[in-house]
C-alpha cells in the first residue's frame, strides 16, 4: 500500500504508469471514515452536547484518537499531537485497513524517536469537523442522515474545546507537551494562549498568529472549486453514484501549490513531459501537471468534500488575539516554554508569522525569533525534514 502514502510527507516525484494505474475506477461519493469501516487502531471519545462559539449546537460529538505509550500513574507523561488540515489520528503505523495513509510523523513518534514513546504517552485525536471518525459533516445527525450542509461552522478555538474534553476523559490535567504544525500548530497555539494552566511546553510548528488576507484569499478559490462542481450538490451528495471528484481534486491541487516551493517544483520536473507525447500542441502533458492532477485524484478517495469546506473555514477563523486585545496580548498569556519552528521556503505560512510569535511570548527556547529551517520543500518542509525537525522537538520535550 505504499501508493497510499501521503504526498504531504515526501518530496515531490513524478508519476509513473504503475502510479496512475492503481486510481483506476470511480472513487466513492466521500473518501471519510464511515461507521462499519476497519477501526483500525482508532479509539473514540464520546461526548454530549457542544455549543459552538457562533451558537449552533451538537446534540452530541466524537473524537477519533489513537495513543502510544502509557499513561503514567501520576499522569504527567502526557503529550498531544495535533495533525494539519487534511492529516488525521493516525501518526504512526503502516497504512491498512482502517488507515488510508501511513503514519505521517513516524520518524518523530516511537520507542527512542524525538517523541519517545518508552517516555512519554502520546495522543493524537482526529480534529472536530474531520473526515476520519470524528463527528464531521459526512457523519450520521440524529434524525439518521449525514449532517452534510447542516454541519455548523466551527472555528480554531471550536476544535481545541472539543479536544479539552477529550483530556478530562482521559485524566490528564496538564499536557507535558502539545505540538502541532500547519493547522495543528493553530491548535497547539490556541491551546498554550487560552489553556496555559494546562500546556507545560508548546511546540509551534509552520503556524502563523492570524490567518492573513492572503491566505483567506487563498483558500477561497479552493472553496469555490469544490462548490462549483455540479456533483457538490449544495453538499449533499452523499446518496449519489458520484461525488464532487473533481471539485475537490482541484481544490487539492491548489493547495499543493501553495504546499510546496518552486525551487523544489523546477527542480524535480523541470519542463520535462510526462510521456514521450510532446505538451506543445500534440496533447500530451508536462510532468508537474500529471503529478497535481495524481495527488489530488488519489486525495479523493480519502477525504470528503464537505470537511474540506469545514477544516478550511475553521483555518481562516484563526485570529489568537480576537476578543483577547489583539495577537500581542493573546501571546503574552502563554506561560509554556516554547518551540516556535519555520521553514524559509513557506509561502503558505511565511517566516514572518513564526518570528511574530516567537516575539510575543516570553517563554521561548530561543529567544525573540523563530528558529528557521532552510528547506527547498516549502509548507510541507515541517512534515518532510524530519531529522532536523525532531532533533528540535526532541530539545522541547527534554527542556
Amino acid at each position: 500500500m505504499d501508493w497510499q502514502t501521503s504526498e504531504d510527507t515526501v518530496p515531490s516525484a513524478p508519476v509513473t504508469e504503475a502510479d496512475a494505474r492503481m486510481l483506476l475506477g470511480r472513487p466513492p461519493a466521500t473518501g471519510a471514515w464511515r461507521d462499519g469501516d476497519p477501526v483500525g487502531d482508532r479509539r473514540f471519545g464520546s461526548f454530549g452536547a457542544f455549543r459552538t462559539e457562533s451558537g449552533a449546537e451538537l446534540p452530541a460529538y466524537r473524537l477519533a484518537y489513537e495513543t502510544w505509550g502509557e499513561l503514567s500513574p501520576a499522569r504527567d507523561n502526557a503529550v498531544l499531537i495535533l495533525h494539519a488540515l487534511t492529516g488525521d489520528s493516525h501518526v504512526r503505523g503502516p497504512a491498512g485497513p482502517g488507515h488510508p495513509t501511513a503514519g505521517w510523523w513516524d520518524d518523530l513518534v516511537g520507542p527512542g524517536a524525538p517523541i519517545d514513546t518508552d517516555r512519554w504517552f502520546v495522543v493524537a485525536p482526529n480534529m472536530l469537523g474531520g473526515c476520519q471518525g470524528s463527528t464531521g459533516p459526512a457523519s450520521i445527525a440524529p434524525d439518521g442522515y449525514e449532517w452534510a450542509s447542516r454541519f455548523p461552522y466551527l472555528t480554531i478555538r471550536d476544535q481545541v474545546a472539543a479536544q479539552l474534553r477529550l483530556a478530562d476523559a482521559l485524566g490528564i490535567d496538564r499536557w507535558e507537551g502539545v505540538i502541532g504544525g500547519s493547522m495543528g500548530g493553530m491548535h497547539a497555539l490556541e491551546w498554550a494562549v487560552g489553556y496555559p494552566d494546562r500546556v507545560a511546553r508548546a511546540g509551534i510548528l509552520s503556524a502563523p498568529p492570524v490567518n492573513t488576507a492572503d491566505q483567506i484569499a487563498l483558500n477561497s478559490v479552493q472553496l469555490e472549486a469544490i462548490r462549483i462542481d455540479p456533483r457538490f450538490a449544495g453538499g449533499e451528495f452523499y446518496d449519489a453514484a458520484d461525488g464532487p471528484h473533481r471539485g475537490l481534486a482541484l481544490a487539492r491541487r491548489m493547495a499543493l501549490l501553495n504546499y510546496r516551493s518552486p525551487t523544489e517544483l523546477n527542480a524535480r520536473f523541470s519542463r520535462s513531459w510526462q510521456s514521450g507525447v510532446s505538451p506543445l500542441g500534440r496533447g500530451g502533458r508536462f510532468a508537474v501537471e500529471s503529478y497535481l492532477d495524481f495527488h489530488g485524484n488519489k486525495f479523493t478517495r480519502r477525504f470528503d468534500a464537505n470537511s474540506y469546506l469545514t477544516l478550511v473555514e475553521a483555518m481562516n477563523s484563526h485570529d489568537v488575539g480576537r476578543d483577547r486585545g489583539g495577537v500581542e496580548d493573546a501571546l503574552a498569556r502563554v506561560t509554556a516554554t516554547t518551540l516556535v519552528l519555520g521553514i524559509d521556503s513557506d509561502r503558505l505560512f511565511p517566516i514572518d508569522g513564526q518570528h511574530r510569535i516567537a516575539r510575543g511570548i516570553r517563554t521561548t527556547l530561543d529567544g525573540d525569533e523563530a528558529i528557521v529551517l532552510a528547506s527547498d520543500f516549502g509548507h510541507d518542509g515541517f512534515l518532510i525534514e524530519t531529522p532536523r525537525v525532531g532533533a528540535h522537538v526532541r530539545r522541547l520535550l527534554e527542556s
